[in-house]
């Protein structure tokens, strides 16, 4: 029953975290004056598995490059911004298995969210 519950758990994060993804894609591409954001779903993947955390990278990372996708001449721009809405996103998803997966595809570490007052 425990497993249940931490999976459960996990999917409500899941989905909490998309949202942030939403939101930082939006804010990062707002500098281009055009504040664009996508959800990603991921309630269908098992993240315990290699091949769920593989899916989930490949849909944020899809994700980034459609939200960053900028006009021909700006390949630079588009790519620091694909870049970083990923380590937003993988950061604020905290998944130990993405985060390592992303860490051994890219060498980045992903962006960690600190708060202060």
């Amino acid at each position: 029953m425990n497993s249940i519950v931490q999976s459960d758990n996990r999917t409500i994060l899941a989905y909490v975290a998309v949202l942030w993804l939403a939101c930082g894609l939006a804010v990062s591409n707002a500098q281009a004056g055009d504040a664009r954001s996508e959800t990603v779903k991921f309630g269908d993947l098992n993240l315990d598995s290699q091949a769920g955390v593989e899916a989930l990278y490949g849909r944020i990372h899809a994700a980034a490059r459609r939200v960053c996708e900028m006009p021909a001449g700006e390949q630079a721009a588009a790519e620091r911004c694909m870049a970083k809405a990923e380590r937003q996103a993988i950061g604020k998803l905290n998944i130990s298995s993405l985060t390592a997966f992303y860490q051994k595809k890219t060498g980045s570490e992903p962006l960690t969210i600190t708060a202060s007052r």
